[in-house]
């Protein structure tokens, strides 16, 4: 399976998929499925921007907004995270994951699925330390402050994480974790960002909970972004352990390595997005106590058995083939020729979210008061490789390999 794997997409999904097909074109091959590690600015229409942390001069429209709207279709599936720069109150509506547009899945604040037989994880935001054990309280409309603490990384969804005991193949994280800097080339680094030094030093360049997760999970690959670099990493888990291979990429731009296609040997497709059935028995565990304002969520009140909820979710997913509920548009989508004059509710019921609640028998809670936490009365349901990098001017322009070669080097 052909894996391309891009940083910080800042909207431009026109030039990445152009990259892509570039290199399909040139090699003769195709690429099967496109990881991107945040700051992908699902902006719909002029309304999201008002949720978009970034300074009014880099509010742009950019192109997501005609993929959904139909206009055009990705032509490769495409998985994303959130970053920091996003429109978060369109996340808010997918927190649990689903389509963004047609084609186009968002792995929700944190979450797994399956690809082929490959399986994905992923956590969105980034790190801050006084921010981590809240809950999630923002709500939009967002002020000067919740418009960036919406999406720092919450001890809840890293906990959910932690529960996971079957391999993965792919993690996604915006930030780095913290000290990955050990295992690649930090000298070659500091020379071409300086100021990295002393963060490096002081073990504060990165994401604490990140490392942890990396300790946890191992996975095979380990992919971020953030730091608009590139940096090639292989953490080596035991004296006998497996390798972790570590990439991080830049933003997509003229002169950026922002895109990496690998190689992963798979078995044959059908290769498309399905629900993993470990992490919906997990999410099903642990959303009871869900935090929903700034105090920190209080896990031992989870009580539910995990081979129980595991039991139930295998059933439901089975009628459904592990398939997702398919993307429906809940916002009239940008008009270059026409403002948005209809008012828009700030959280929609996006009807992804409201099916996969109630195939998991739980409770919609997405809108509940950011004060009180008072959940919103729904009645839950009944319990029934070869690496090629590119550095864009708008086509690619070389190709380097060195993720295999660092991760023999570490490993010997």
């Amino acid at each position: 399976m052909k894996i391309a794997i891009e940083g910080c997409m800042h909207g431009d999904l026109d030039n990445v998929y152009k990259t892509i097909q570039h290199h399909e074109q040139i090699h003769n091959t195709k690429v099967d499925l496109l990881l991107c590690c945040g700051d992908f600015q699902a902006v719909r229409n002029e309304k999201d921007m008002d949720s978009l942390s970034v300074p009014i001069k880099y509010r742009e429209m950019k192109s997501f907004w005609k993929y959904y709207s139909g206009q055009e279709v990705a032509p490769i599936p495409t998985i994303f995270i959130g970053g920091n720069h996003e429109a978060s109150n369109y996340l808010w509506e997918l927190y649990y994951g689903g389509w963004a547009a047609t084609n186009i899945y968002f792995l929700g604040y944190a979450g797994v699925v399956k690809f082929g037989n490959l399986r994905i994880g992923g956590l969105s935001g980034i790190y801050k330390g006084r921010d981590y054990r809240s809950g999630h309280y923002e709500r939009p409309p967002y002020n000067n402050s919740t418009i960036k603490s919406v999406y720092h990384v919450r001890e809840y969804d890293v906990h959910k994480l932690m529960q996971l005991e079957e391999p993965l193949d792919i993690f996604l994280s915006h930030d780095w974790p913290v000290g990955i800097t050990d295992y690649g080339d930090s000298r070659t680094l500091i020379q071409q960002k300086p100021y990295f030094q002393e963060e490096i030093e002081a073990r504060t360049l990165g994401s604490k909970p990140a490392a942890q997760l990396l300790e946890k999970l191992k996975p095979r690959y380990w992919f971020s972004a953030h730091l608009h670099c590139k940096f090639a990493a292989a953490v080596q888990h035991g004296n006998d352990g497996a390798v972790t291979k570590f990439l991080a990429l830049d933003k997509c731009g003229p002169g950026k390595k922002f895109l990496q296609i690998i190689d992963i040997e798979t078995e044959p497709g059908p290769f498309e997005v399905l629900y993993d059935e470990e992490w919906l028995a997990i999410t099903r565990k642990f959303n009871s106590v869900f935090p929903l304002t700034q105090r920190p969520a209080s896990f031992s009140s989870a009580d539910m058995d995990i081979q129980e909820s595991r039991e139930l979710v295998r059933k439901k997913l089975e009628e459904r083939q592990f398939k997702p509920f398919e993307f429906v548009k809940t916002v009239p989508a940008y008009n270059p020729s026409q403002r948005i004059f209809d008012p828009i509710p700030e959280i929609p019921q996006n009807p992804q979210t409201m099916s996969l609640l109630e195939l998991l028998g739980l409770p919609y809670v997405l809108d509940s008061s950011p004060v009180t936490g008072e959940r919103t009365e729904i009645p839950a349901s009944p319990a029934s490789s070869d690496f090629h990098t590119y550095e864009s001017e708008e086509i690619p322009i070389d190709d380097i390999d060195e993720i295999e070669e660092i991760a023999e080097a570490n490993a010997s």
